[in-house]
Protein backbone atom coordinates (compact mmCIF):
# COMPACT_ATOMS: atom_id res chain seq x y z
CA UNK A 1 0.00 0.00 0.00
CA UNK A 2 3.32 2.06 -0.88
CA UNK A 3 2.19 6.06 -1.03
CA UNK A 4 6.04 6.78 -1.72
CA UNK A 5 6.41 4.22 -4.64
CA UNK A 6 3.40 5.82 -6.48
CA UNK A 7 5.05 8.91 -8.79
CA UNK A 8 2.93 10.64 -10.48
CA UNK A 9 3.79 12.32 -13.46
CA UNK A 10 5.62 15.79 -13.69
CA UNK A 11 3.57 19.03 -13.64
CA UNK A 12 3.11 20.44 -16.70
CA UNK A 13 5.62 23.28 -18.07
CA UNK A 14 2.43 25.34 -18.07
CA UNK A 15 -1.23 25.56 -17.61
CA UNK A 16 -3.22 24.49 -20.33
CA UNK A 17 -5.57 27.42 -21.46
CA UNK A 18 -9.07 27.02 -20.64
CA UNK A 19 -11.87 29.48 -19.80
CA UNK A 20 -12.10 30.39 -16.30
CA UNK A 21 -15.89 29.78 -16.35
CA UNK A 22 -14.89 25.98 -17.58
CA UNK A 23 -12.09 25.46 -14.43
CA UNK A 24 -15.00 27.07 -12.22
CA UNK A 25 -17.63 24.36 -13.26
CA UNK A 26 -15.11 21.43 -13.12
CA UNK A 27 -14.90 20.66 -9.58
CA UNK A 28 -18.61 20.97 -9.30
CA UNK A 29 -19.46 18.34 -12.30
CA UNK A 30 -17.03 16.77 -11.15
CA UNK A 31 -19.07 15.51 -8.18
CA UNK A 32 -22.61 15.54 -9.78
CA UNK A 33 -20.54 12.41 -12.09
CA UNK A 34 -19.65 10.76 -9.14
CA UNK A 35 -23.05 11.17 -7.77
CA UNK A 36 -24.51 9.54 -10.28
CA UNK A 37 -22.01 6.72 -10.61
CA UNK A 38 -23.29 6.44 -6.77
CA UNK A 39 -26.75 5.98 -7.07
CA UNK A 40 -25.88 3.19 -9.70
CA UNK A 41 -23.94 1.44 -7.86
CA UNK A 42 -26.12 1.49 -4.86
CA UNK A 43 -28.23 0.00 -7.00
CA UNK A 44 -26.32 -2.76 -7.83
CA UNK A 45 -25.37 -3.70 -4.57
CA UNK A 46 -26.94 -6.09 -2.55
CA UNK A 47 -28.25 -4.95 0.64
CA UNK A 48 -26.92 -8.05 2.97
CA UNK A 49 -23.71 -7.53 1.18
CA UNK A 50 -23.60 -3.76 2.09
CA UNK A 51 -24.44 -4.91 6.19
CA UNK A 52 -22.21 -7.24 6.14
CA UNK A 53 -19.31 -5.20 4.97
CA UNK A 54 -20.79 -1.95 7.51
CA UNK A 55 -20.31 0.41 4.48
CA UNK A 56 -22.73 3.28 3.55
CA UNK A 57 -21.75 5.16 0.79
CA UNK A 58 -21.25 9.03 1.44
CA UNK A 59 -23.60 11.02 -0.15
CA UNK A 60 -21.82 14.32 -2.07
CA UNK A 61 -22.75 17.17 0.34
CA UNK A 62 -21.11 15.27 3.43
CA UNK A 63 -18.30 14.38 0.75
CA UNK A 64 -17.64 18.43 -0.08
CA UNK A 65 -18.16 19.70 3.70
CA UNK A 66 -14.89 16.81 4.90
CA UNK A 67 -12.65 17.75 1.90
CA UNK A 68 -13.54 21.30 2.84
CA UNK A 69 -11.99 20.65 6.77
CA UNK A 70 -8.78 20.28 4.89
CA UNK A 71 -5.91 23.15 5.91
CA UNK A 72 -3.16 22.50 3.29
CA UNK A 73 -4.18 21.29 -0.02
CA UNK A 74 -0.48 22.46 -1.95
CA UNK A 75 2.28 21.19 -3.56
CA UNK A 76 2.49 17.41 -3.77
CA UNK A 77 -1.14 15.30 -2.12
CA UNK A 78 -0.77 12.05 -1.52
CA UNK A 79 -4.36 11.11 -0.10
CA UNK A 80 -5.58 7.86 1.58
CA UNK A 81 -9.27 6.97 1.21
CA UNK A 82 -9.62 3.33 3.56
CA UNK A 83 -13.08 1.91 2.93
CA UNK A 84 -13.10 4.45 -0.77
CA UNK A 85 -16.97 2.61 -1.90
CA UNK A 86 -17.12 4.22 -5.31
CA UNK A 87 -14.54 7.16 -4.31
CA UNK A 88 -17.23 9.86 -3.74
CA UNK A 89 -14.76 11.45 -0.57
CA UNK A 90 -11.45 11.25 -3.20
CA UNK A 91 -13.39 13.06 -5.76
CA UNK A 92 -14.36 15.90 -3.32
CA UNK A 93 -11.05 16.31 -2.05
CA UNK A 94 -9.67 16.33 -5.71
CA UNK A 95 -12.66 18.81 -6.51
CA UNK A 96 -11.75 20.74 -3.12
CA UNK A 97 -7.49 20.96 -4.24
CA UNK A 98 -8.26 22.12 -7.57
CA UNK A 99 -10.69 24.91 -7.13
CA UNK A 100 -8.60 26.95 -4.01
CA UNK A 101 -6.35 29.85 -5.35
CA UNK A 102 -3.35 27.58 -5.10
CA UNK A 103 -4.08 24.26 -6.58
CA UNK A 104 -1.62 20.96 -5.76
CA UNK A 105 0.48 20.59 -7.98
CA UNK A 106 0.12 16.92 -8.01
CA UNK A 107 -2.25 14.73 -6.41
CA UNK A 108 -1.84 11.15 -5.84
CA UNK A 109 -5.29 8.98 -4.40
CA UNK A 110 -5.08 5.69 -2.92
CA UNK A 111 -8.12 4.15 -2.23
CA UNK A 112 -9.10 0.48 -0.73
CA UNK A 113 -12.35 -1.13 -1.29
CA UNK A 114 -13.30 -4.58 -1.28
CA UNK A 115 -16.78 -5.02 -3.06
CA UNK A 116 -16.24 -5.39 -6.66
CA UNK A 117 -19.25 -3.42 -8.11
CA UNK A 118 -17.34 -0.57 -6.20
CA UNK A 119 -13.80 -1.11 -7.44
CA UNK A 120 -15.19 -1.14 -10.93
CA UNK A 121 -17.38 2.12 -10.65
CA UNK A 122 -14.44 3.88 -8.23
CA UNK A 123 -12.31 3.07 -10.88
CA UNK A 124 -14.50 5.17 -13.53
CA UNK A 125 -14.74 8.23 -10.82
CA UNK A 126 -10.75 8.35 -10.40
CA UNK A 127 -10.80 8.48 -14.17
CA UNK A 128 -13.29 11.31 -14.08
CA UNK A 129 -10.73 12.59 -11.57
CA UNK A 130 -8.06 12.90 -13.54
CA UNK A 131 -9.93 15.25 -16.25
CA UNK A 132 -10.77 17.66 -13.20
CA UNK A 133 -7.51 18.13 -12.47
CA UNK A 134 -5.98 18.19 -16.43
CA UNK A 135 -8.42 21.23 -16.43
CA UNK A 136 -6.85 22.82 -13.51
CA UNK A 137 -3.47 22.24 -14.64
CA UNK A 138 -2.77 19.10 -11.70
CA UNK A 139 -1.47 15.94 -12.66
CA UNK A 140 -3.44 12.90 -11.19
CA UNK A 141 -2.78 9.52 -10.31
CA UNK A 142 -4.77 7.28 -8.83
CA UNK A 143 -5.14 3.35 -7.68
CA UNK A 144 -8.79 1.71 -6.96
CA UNK A 145 -7.19 -0.92 -5.01
CA UNK A 146 -9.30 -4.17 -4.64
CA UNK A 147 -7.50 -5.15 -1.05
CA UNK A 148 -8.75 -5.58 2.30
CA UNK A 149 -7.40 -2.30 3.80
CA UNK A 150 -6.53 -3.47 6.95
CA UNK A 151 -4.64 -6.73 5.91
CA UNK A 152 -2.55 -4.30 3.52
CA UNK A 153 -2.32 -1.56 6.26
CA UNK A 154 -1.01 -4.23 8.94
CA UNK A 155 1.74 -5.65 6.30
CA UNK A 156 3.20 -2.58 5.55
CA UNK A 157 2.97 -1.46 9.53
CA UNK A 158 5.18 -4.69 9.97
CA UNK A 159 8.09 -3.89 7.43
CA UNK A 160 11.15 -2.54 9.25
CA UNK A 161 11.00 0.96 7.35
CA UNK A 162 6.99 1.15 6.43
CA UNK A 163 7.13 3.25 2.61
CA UNK A 164 3.84 4.36 2.99
CA UNK A 165 3.35 8.19 4.06
CA UNK A 166 0.41 9.43 3.02
CA UNK A 167 -0.09 13.28 3.04
CA UNK A 168 -3.94 13.27 3.60
CA UNK A 169 -6.73 10.62 4.70
CA UNK A 170 -10.23 11.09 4.24
CA UNK A 171 -12.46 8.21 5.59
CA UNK A 172 -16.18 7.13 5.66
CA UNK A 173 -15.06 3.86 7.34
CA UNK A 174 -17.58 0.45 7.69
CA UNK A 175 -19.29 0.34 11.45
CA UNK A 176 -19.32 -3.28 12.51
CA UNK A 177 -18.15 -4.80 15.75
CA UNK A 178 -14.71 -7.28 15.81
CA UNK A 179 -14.84 -10.47 17.41
CA UNK A 180 -12.47 -10.58 20.27
CA UNK A 181 -11.16 -14.05 18.72
CA UNK A 182 -11.38 -13.03 15.23
CA UNK A 183 -9.01 -13.04 12.38
CA UNK A 184 -9.27 -9.24 12.53
CA UNK A 185 -8.40 -8.33 15.65
CA UNK A 186 -5.64 -10.23 15.80
CA UNK A 187 -4.30 -8.43 13.17
CA UNK A 188 -4.84 -4.93 14.75
CA UNK A 189 -3.35 -6.63 17.39
CA UNK A 190 0.10 -6.72 15.45
CA UNK A 191 0.21 -3.34 14.58
CA UNK A 192 -0.60 -2.64 18.37
CA UNK A 193 -4.44 -1.47 17.41
CA UNK A 194 -6.67 -2.71 19.93
CA UNK A 195 -9.95 -2.12 19.14
CA UNK A 196 -13.77 -3.74 19.28
CA UNK A 197 -15.07 -1.83 16.17
CA UNK A 198 -13.88 -1.55 12.45
CA UNK A 199 -14.22 1.96 11.93
CA UNK A 200 -11.94 2.78 14.68
CA UNK A 201 -9.45 -0.03 13.34
CA UNK A 202 -9.35 1.90 10.30
CA UNK A 203 -8.86 4.94 11.51
CA UNK A 204 -5.74 3.71 13.68
CA UNK A 205 -4.61 2.39 11.10
CA UNK A 206 -4.89 5.02 8.20
CA UNK A 207 -3.65 7.59 11.26
CA UNK A 208 -0.10 5.00 11.35
CA UNK A 209 0.22 5.71 7.73
CA UNK A 210 0.01 9.35 7.53
CA UNK A 211 2.92 11.44 7.13
CA UNK A 212 4.13 13.74 10.50
CA UNK A 213 1.99 16.72 9.81
CA UNK A 214 -0.47 15.00 7.81
CA UNK A 215 -4.19 15.50 7.78
CA UNK A 216 -7.11 13.22 8.48
CA UNK A 217 -10.95 14.15 8.15
CA UNK A 218 -13.55 11.05 8.73
CA UNK A 219 -16.68 10.45 9.85
CA UNK A 220 -17.52 8.53 12.70
CA UNK A 221 -20.22 7.37 15.09
CA UNK A 222 -20.12 9.14 18.27
CA UNK A 223 -19.45 6.61 20.17
CA UNK A 224 -15.72 6.41 20.45
CA UNK A 225 -16.00 9.18 22.59
CA UNK A 226 -16.24 7.28 25.69
CA UNK A 227 -17.01 3.98 27.25
CA UNK A 228 -14.56 1.23 28.02
CA UNK A 229 -14.27 -0.27 24.60
CA UNK A 230 -12.88 2.61 23.04
CA UNK A 231 -10.46 3.78 25.48
CA UNK A 232 -7.38 2.09 23.58
CA UNK A 233 -8.08 3.47 20.82
CA UNK A 234 -8.42 7.20 21.98
CA UNK A 235 -5.13 7.08 24.03
CA UNK A 236 -3.61 5.82 20.45
CA UNK A 237 -5.13 8.59 18.28
CA UNK A 238 -4.84 11.44 20.79
CA UNK A 239 -1.28 10.02 21.04
CA UNK A 240 -0.76 10.21 17.90
CA UNK A 241 -2.85 12.97 16.93
CA UNK A 242 -3.83 16.66 17.57
CA UNK A 243 -7.36 17.48 17.11
CA UNK A 244 -8.21 20.87 15.03
CA UNK A 245 -11.76 20.44 14.60
CA UNK A 246 -14.99 18.22 15.65
CA UNK A 247 -18.37 18.72 14.22
CA UNK A 248 -21.43 17.09 15.43
CA UNK A 249 -24.70 16.51 13.23
CA UNK A 250 -27.45 16.81 15.45
CA UNK A 251 -29.88 14.95 13.32
CA UNK A 252 -29.04 10.63 12.90
CA UNK A 253 -30.99 10.56 10.00
CA UNK A 254 -29.06 13.57 7.62
CA UNK A 255 -26.04 12.54 6.97
CA UNK A 256 -26.81 9.35 5.61
CA UNK A 257 -29.71 9.60 4.79
CA UNK A 258 -30.16 7.92 1.59
CA UNK A 259 -29.56 4.77 3.19
CA UNK A 260 -31.86 5.40 6.26
CA UNK A 261 -29.00 5.10 8.86
CA UNK A 262 -29.65 5.82 12.27
CA UNK A 263 -26.41 7.10 13.83
CA UNK A 264 -25.30 10.20 15.99
CA UNK A 265 -21.98 10.76 13.62
CA UNK A 266 -18.84 13.37 13.81
CA UNK A 267 -16.65 14.35 11.65
CA UNK A 268 -13.22 14.96 13.06
CA UNK A 269 -10.19 16.50 11.69
CA UNK A 270 -6.66 16.42 12.89
CA UNK A 271 -2.56 16.85 12.38
CA UNK A 272 -0.27 13.96 13.19
CA UNK A 273 2.58 15.10 15.22
CA UNK A 274 1.33 18.77 15.74
CA UNK A 275 1.57 20.08 19.31
CA UNK A 276 -2.59 20.21 21.37
CA UNK A 277 -4.04 23.85 20.14
CA UNK A 278 -7.24 25.15 20.61
CA UNK A 279 -10.30 22.94 18.76
CA UNK A 280 -13.38 24.39 16.87
CA UNK A 281 -16.23 22.04 18.32
CA UNK A 282 -19.45 22.95 15.44
CA UNK A 283 -22.65 21.18 15.33
CA UNK A 284 -25.10 21.41 12.33
CA UNK A 285 -28.79 19.34 11.84
CA UNK A 286 -26.89 18.48 8.47
CA UNK A 287 -24.03 18.61 6.12
CA UNK A 288 -25.85 21.02 3.75
CA UNK A 289 -27.40 22.90 6.83
CA UNK A 290 -24.99 26.18 8.23
CA UNK A 291 -24.19 26.02 11.54
CA UNK A 292 -25.98 26.03 14.79
CA UNK A 293 -23.52 26.75 16.82
CA UNK A 294 -19.47 26.65 16.92
CA UNK A 295 -17.06 27.66 19.42
CA UNK A 296 -12.98 27.55 19.79
CA UNK A 297 -11.70 26.00 22.74
CA UNK A 298 -8.86 25.35 24.16
CA UNK A 299 -7.97 21.56 24.02
CA UNK A 300 -8.39 20.99 27.75
CA UNK A 301 -11.77 21.65 27.31
CA UNK A 302 -12.42 18.80 24.74
CA UNK A 303 -9.62 16.20 26.29
CA UNK A 304 -9.42 16.93 30.00
CA UNK A 305 -5.95 16.64 31.10
CA UNK A 306 -6.90 14.88 34.73
CA UNK A 307 -9.01 12.49 32.97
CA UNK A 308 -8.17 8.72 32.47
CA UNK A 309 -10.53 7.75 30.58
CA UNK A 310 -9.46 10.14 27.83
CA UNK A 311 -13.56 11.29 26.95
CA UNK A 312 -13.80 13.41 24.26
CA UNK A 313 -16.34 16.18 25.36
CA UNK A 314 -17.64 17.83 22.08
CA UNK A 315 -19.75 20.63 23.78
CA UNK A 316 -20.45 23.34 20.61
CA UNK A 317 -22.78 25.96 22.17
CA UNK A 318 -22.74 28.38 25.32
CA UNK A 319 -25.04 26.67 27.45
CA UNK A 320 -23.46 23.22 26.87
CA UNK A 321 -20.42 24.89 28.34
CA UNK A 322 -21.82 26.34 31.22
CA UNK A 323 -23.28 22.68 32.03
CA UNK A 324 -19.68 21.45 31.61
CA UNK A 325 -18.74 24.13 34.34
CA UNK A 326 -21.41 23.24 36.54
CA UNK A 327 -19.76 19.79 36.56
CA UNK A 328 -16.18 20.82 36.77
CA UNK A 329 -17.15 22.39 40.03
CA UNK A 330 -18.77 19.66 41.10
CA UNK A 331 -16.56 18.33 43.87
CA UNK A 332 -17.42 14.36 44.47
CA UNK A 333 -16.44 10.96 42.85
CA UNK A 334 -18.38 8.41 43.90
CA UNK A 335 -15.47 6.85 46.02
CA UNK A 336 -15.65 10.15 48.24
CA UNK A 337 -19.61 9.26 48.45
CA UNK A 338 -18.61 5.71 49.91
CA UNK A 339 -20.54 4.04 46.45
CA UNK A 340 -19.69 1.73 43.68
CA UNK A 341 -21.63 0.74 40.82
CA UNK A 342 -21.53 -2.72 38.90
CA UNK A 343 -23.45 -4.34 36.70
CA UNK A 344 -26.06 -6.91 37.82
CA UNK A 345 -24.71 -10.11 38.13
CA UNK A 346 -27.46 -12.17 36.30
CA UNK A 347 -26.98 -13.32 33.06
CA UNK A 348 -29.62 -14.72 31.61
CA UNK A 349 -28.29 -17.80 28.88
CA UNK A 350 -26.36 -18.85 32.02
CA UNK A 351 -29.29 -19.40 34.46
CA UNK A 352 -31.63 -20.08 31.79
CA UNK A 353 -33.29 -23.37 33.58
CA UNK A 354 -33.70 -21.72 37.07
CA UNK A 355 -35.75 -18.95 36.11
CA UNK A 356 -39.18 -18.33 37.31
CA UNK A 357 -41.90 -16.48 35.44
CA UNK A 358 -43.83 -15.69 39.00
CA UNK A 359 -42.40 -15.64 42.74
CA UNK A 360 -42.55 -18.89 44.51
CA UNK A 361 -41.71 -20.49 48.13
CA UNK A 362 -38.17 -21.35 46.55
CA UNK A 363 -37.07 -17.70 44.88
CA UNK A 364 -36.38 -14.62 45.47
CA UNK A 365 -37.02 -11.30 43.51
CA UNK A 366 -35.03 -10.71 39.78
CA UNK A 367 -34.96 -7.10 38.57
CA UNK A 368 -34.91 -6.89 34.76
CA UNK A 369 -34.82 -3.19 33.25
CA UNK A 370 -38.49 -3.77 32.73
CA UNK A 371 -39.46 -3.27 36.20
CA UNK A 372 -37.88 0.35 36.22
CA UNK A 373 -41.05 2.70 36.11
CA UNK A 374 -41.14 6.51 36.71
CA UNK A 375 -37.94 6.37 38.96
CA UNK A 376 -39.04 3.04 41.03
CA UNK A 377 -39.22 -0.68 41.03
CA UNK A 378 -41.91 -2.40 40.42
CA UNK A 379 -42.15 -5.78 40.76
CA UNK A 380 -43.71 -8.33 40.02
CA UNK A 381 -44.59 -7.20 36.71
CA UNK A 382 -45.75 -10.41 34.76
CA UNK A 383 -44.30 -9.24 31.49
CA UNK A 384 -42.37 -11.41 28.74
CA UNK A 385 -39.19 -11.37 31.32
CA UNK A 386 -39.54 -13.62 34.18
CA UNK A 387 -39.53 -12.27 37.89
CA UNK A 388 -38.26 -14.48 39.94
CA UNK A 389 -34.95 -16.43 40.39
CA UNK A 390 -34.46 -19.97 42.17
CA UNK A 391 -32.87 -19.05 45.50
CA UNK A 392 -30.03 -22.50 45.62
CA UNK A 393 -26.55 -22.99 45.22
CA UNK A 394 -26.22 -22.56 42.37
CA UNK A 395 -27.41 -19.24 42.59
CA UNK A 396 -25.57 -17.88 45.94
CA UNK A 397 -23.16 -16.08 43.85
CA UNK A 398 -25.42 -13.87 42.06
CA UNK A 399 -27.67 -12.27 44.97
CA UNK A 400 -27.45 -8.97 46.95
CA UNK A 401 -28.59 -8.64 50.05
CA UNK A 402 -31.46 -6.97 51.06
CA UNK A 403 -30.97 -3.11 51.00
CA UNK A 404 -31.66 0.58 49.05
CA UNK A 405 -30.29 0.39 45.52
CA UNK A 406 -30.05 2.76 42.94
CA UNK A 407 -30.47 0.63 39.53
CA UNK A 408 -29.95 2.47 36.10
CA UNK A 409 -30.44 0.72 32.51
CA UNK A 410 -27.60 -0.34 30.64
CA UNK A 411 -29.52 0.45 27.15
CA UNK A 412 -31.65 2.98 26.61
CA UNK A 413 -33.90 3.04 22.89
CA UNK A 414 -33.63 5.91 20.36
CA UNK A 415 -36.59 7.29 21.31
CA UNK A 416 -36.40 7.89 24.94
CA UNK A 417 -36.21 11.05 25.72
CA UNK A 418 -33.36 10.80 28.66
CA UNK A 419 -30.64 8.80 28.47
CA UNK A 420 -30.21 7.75 32.07
CA UNK A 421 -32.78 6.14 33.36
CA UNK A 422 -32.82 5.67 37.10
CA UNK A 423 -34.76 4.04 39.57
CA UNK A 424 -34.66 3.48 43.52
CA UNK A 425 -34.68 -0.70 44.41
CA UNK A 426 -36.71 -0.03 48.25
CA UNK A 427 -36.62 -3.24 50.26
CA UNK A 428 -39.86 -2.00 51.53
CA UNK A 429 -41.56 -2.00 48.44
CA UNK A 430 -40.82 -5.30 47.37
CA UNK A 431 -39.98 -7.59 50.48
CA UNK A 432 -36.82 -10.12 49.95
CA UNK A 433 -34.13 -11.26 51.87
CA UNK A 434 -31.91 -11.17 48.68
CA UNK A 435 -32.21 -9.80 44.96
CA UNK A 436 -30.53 -10.59 41.89
CA UNK A 437 -30.35 -7.58 39.27
CA UNK A 438 -29.99 -8.84 35.80
CA UNK A 439 -27.13 -7.81 33.72
CA UNK A 440 -28.74 -5.32 31.50
CA UNK A 441 -28.39 -3.23 34.60
CA UNK A 442 -25.84 -0.77 36.36
CA UNK A 443 -26.22 -0.96 40.35
CA UNK A 444 -24.97 1.78 42.59
CA UNK A 445 -24.49 0.45 46.14
CA UNK A 446 -21.62 0.58 49.27
CA UNK A 447 -19.48 -2.63 49.76
CA UNK A 448 -22.18 -4.82 47.66
CA UNK A 449 -24.47 -3.92 50.63
CA UNK A 450 -27.55 -1.11 50.25
CA UNK A 451 -27.28 2.31 50.36
CA UNK A 452 -28.79 4.35 53.38
CA UNK A 453 -32.64 5.42 51.78
CA UNK A 454 -31.68 9.24 51.76
CA UNK A 455 -28.15 8.90 49.45
CA UNK A 456 -30.06 6.25 46.99
CA UNK A 457 -33.27 8.84 46.70
CA UNK A 458 -31.11 11.59 45.79
CA UNK A 459 -28.68 9.72 43.36
CA UNK A 460 -31.77 8.75 41.91
CA UNK A 461 -33.12 12.14 41.35
CA UNK A 462 -29.21 13.88 40.24
CA UNK A 463 -28.88 10.73 38.01
CA UNK A 464 -32.24 11.58 36.13
CA UNK A 465 -31.93 15.52 35.77
CA UNK A 466 -31.69 17.77 32.88
CA UNK A 467 -28.51 18.65 33.81
CA UNK A 468 -27.24 14.98 33.65
CA UNK A 469 -28.37 14.20 30.78
CA UNK A 470 -26.83 17.08 29.01
CA UNK A 471 -23.51 17.08 30.22
CA UNK A 472 -23.77 12.67 29.07
CA UNK A 473 -24.81 13.63 25.79
CA UNK A 474 -21.76 15.53 25.41
CA UNK A 475 -19.49 12.86 25.19
CA UNK A 476 -21.48 10.01 25.04
CA UNK A 477 -23.00 9.52 21.08
CA UNK A 478 -24.74 6.06 21.82
CA UNK A 479 -27.64 4.88 24.08
CA UNK A 480 -25.45 2.10 26.05
CA UNK A 481 -24.42 3.33 29.45
CA UNK A 482 -21.63 2.28 31.00
CA UNK A 483 -21.12 1.77 34.64
CA UNK A 484 -17.47 3.24 33.87
CA UNK A 485 -19.36 6.42 32.28
CA UNK A 486 -21.53 6.56 35.60
CA UNK A 487 -17.98 6.60 37.16
CA UNK A 488 -16.43 9.18 35.49
CA UNK A 489 -19.06 11.36 36.65
CA UNK A 490 -18.51 14.06 39.21
CA UNK A 491 -20.99 14.57 41.82
CA UNK A 492 -22.76 16.90 44.58
CA UNK A 493 -20.98 16.87 47.98
CA UNK A 494 -22.72 14.27 50.00
CA UNK A 495 -24.98 16.69 52.29
CA UNK A 496 -26.59 18.03 48.63
CA UNK A 497 -27.40 14.72 47.48
CA UNK A 498 -29.05 13.93 50.90
CA UNK A 499 -31.00 17.14 50.74
CA UNK A 500 -32.33 16.01 47.53
CA UNK A 501 -32.92 12.86 48.41
CA UNK A 502 -35.02 14.88 51.16
CA UNK A 503 -36.71 16.84 48.42
CA UNK A 504 -37.40 14.28 46.66
CA UNK A 505 -39.04 11.50 48.98
CA UNK A 506 -40.30 8.13 48.21
CA UNK A 507 -42.30 9.14 45.28
CA UNK A 508 -41.24 9.97 41.67
CA UNK A 509 -41.00 13.58 40.76
CA UNK A 510 -41.85 14.62 37.42
CA UNK A 511 -39.36 16.19 34.91
CA UNK A 512 -39.94 20.17 35.81
CA UNK A 513 -39.78 18.95 39.70
CA UNK A 514 -36.70 16.86 39.63
CA UNK A 515 -34.88 20.30 38.02
CA UNK A 516 -36.36 22.28 40.35
CA UNK A 517 -34.88 20.19 43.43
CA UNK A 518 -31.89 19.81 41.85
CA UNK A 519 -31.19 23.45 41.21
CA UNK A 520 -32.25 24.15 45.07
CA UNK A 521 -30.05 21.40 46.39
CA UNK A 522 -27.08 22.98 44.32
CA UNK A 523 -27.52 26.27 45.58
CA UNK A 524 -28.81 28.05 42.46
CA UNK A 525 -28.76 28.43 38.99
CA UNK A 526 -25.81 29.12 37.22
CA UNK A 527 -25.16 31.16 33.97
CA UNK A 528 -27.05 30.03 31.04
CA UNK A 529 -29.62 28.21 33.09
CA UNK A 530 -27.08 25.35 34.99
CA UNK A 531 -27.43 24.74 38.64
CA UNK A 532 -24.20 25.89 40.31
CA UNK A 533 -22.30 23.75 43.25
CA UNK A 534 -21.59 25.56 46.91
Amino acid sequence: MSAARERPRARPASRPEAPPAALLQAPAALLQRVDLHRAQASRRIDPARRSELGQFLTPPRLAAFMASLFQELGGSVRVLDAGAGVGTLTAALVAEACSRPEPPTDILAVGYELDPVLVNTFSKVLRACREACRAAGVAFRGRAVRADFIAAAVEELSLPRPRARFSHAILNPPYRKLGARSATRRALRRAGVETSNLYAAFLALAVRVLAPGGELVAITPRSFCNGPYFRAFRELFLREMSLRRVHVFESRSAAFADDDVLQENVVLCGVKGAPPGAVLVSSSRGPGDGPTAARRVPYAEVVRPDDPERFIHVVPDRAGKDVADTFARLPARLEDLGVSISTGKVVEFRIRELLRPDPGADTAPLIYPAHLEAGVVRWPKHGKKPDALVDCAATAHLWMPRGTYVVVKRFSSKEERRRITAAVFDPAVVPCARVGFENHLNVFHRRGAGLPPLLARGLRAFLSSTLVDTYFRQWSGHTQVNAADLRNLTYPPLEAIERLGARAGDSALGQREIDSAVEEALGGRAAGGGPRAT
